[in-house]
């Protein structure tokens, strides 16, 4: 995300780089056998951890790709336009604008001090909320503190960069992140626990935040457990929280075991894989065959390249291995697809 911050599965990677460089840590891979260098397991680790993120990516950004709506800042400012939906005996009634909460949500009346020079907010709805990036000229003196100002004025407790376009905001992609790299550094180290069992983020006084002045004491994090850590990201994402848990639980489970097959000598197929077709190598050279495991004699191919155009293959199917090759003459460098009644994948030819 940049030299001085992270995105939600980066900062799984300087908890990752935290463990990995704690002297209490044992380097055996899943707490078992040999030790091993620094450099194996620096490489498996983040070989594992950024396969896992890679598979959460995909999985919780399709999921909020489809639930995509509106960002709050848009939507509270819309419904304040409109007015207020508790009582329809008042002007601003509109039955869609936002209700009246006592010491929250309210209309500026008379009197009000955001009321206008000329009257002109009267009726309009005002918050009791953080009062936004016009109260700040010093992010590294001022604070724009909490009190009234004009719901039409709302700003999100952000930096001012981060407030458009439309928001893919369910599930929480922080849940699902964290779960799934909670789920990796437990099983990868042996350990659900930190190193000495204890894990800890320090955010020191009036420095770690960059929109304003802040926090206005040290702060400091403790976590026991990778899964603790999870846990309490998820709690700011506390409406798509615990769809994102379940989901990064499943993720982090099969994309670690599919990893860690890549490590054994026989590159075994995880468990969950093992009655689903997958290929055995993806991309090939012009001149490879391709290879499908977990076939059955009545499995049955087609092969295209992107304008259409079936392209020759004889299936080899081998028995003993459950396994089927797919034979052909060279193939330009490119991308195909290959079908059968099921699957389709994308082949790609180098």
């Amino acid at each position: 995300d940049g030299p001085e911050s992270e995105t939600p599965p980066g900062h799984w990677f300087v908890l990752l780089n935290k463990v990995n460089d704690d002297p209490l840590l044992v380097k055996k891979f899943q707490g078992a056998g040999e030790l091993l260098s620094n450099l194996e397991w620096d490489i498996k680790s983040y070989f594992i951890l950024g396969g896992t993120m890679h598979d959460a990516a995909v999985s919780v950004w399709g999921i909020k790709g489809w639930y995509d709506y509106v960002r709050p800042i848009s939507i509270i400012r819309y419904l304040s336009g409109l007015g207020q939906s508790t009582n329809p005996s008042l002007d601003n009634y509109h039955s869609q604008g936002l209700p009246i909460v006592d010491g929250f949500i309210e209309a500026v009346e008379e009197g009000d001090f955001l009321q206008g020079d000329n009257n002109e907010n009267i009726g309009k709805i005002k918050l009791f909320t953080w009062r936004g990036h016009d109260y700040i000229d010093d992010v590294d003196l001022d604070q724009a503190s909490v009190g009234w100002i004009l719901a039409e004025d709302w700003w999100p407790y952000q930096r001012p960069t981060f407030v458009t376009p439309n928001f893919a905001g369910y599930v929480s992609g922080h849940s699902t992140f964290s779960r799934a790299a909670a789920e990796v550094l437990t099983m990868f180290t042996g350990s659900s626990y930190f190193p000495a069992g204890i894990g800890r983020f320090f955010a020191p006084k009036d420095e770690f935040l960059v929109f304003e002045q802040g926090p206005s004491e040290n702060v400091e994090l403790q976590w026991a457990t990778y899964r603790d850590a999870a846990d309490q990201c998820s709690l700011s994402r506390i409406w798509g929280d615990i769809p994102g848990r379940i989901i990064g639980n499943t993720i982090g489970n099969e994309s670690f075991e599919f990893g860690a097959s890549y490590f054994s000598n026989n590159l075994a197929i995880p468990s969950f894989e093992k009655n689903r077709l997958i290929l055995k190598s993806n991309p090939i050279n012009s001149n490879q065959n391709i290879e499908i495991l977990n076939t059955s004699v009545i499995d049955n191919f087609e092969l295209f390249n992107l304008i259409g155009q079936r392209i020759n293959i004889e299936e080899i199917h081998n028995p003993s291995s459950n396994s089927t090759t797919l034979s052909h003459d060279y193939l330009n460098p490119g991308i195909y697809v290959l079908n059968n009644k099921n699957y389709s994948w994308k082949i790609i030819v180098r």
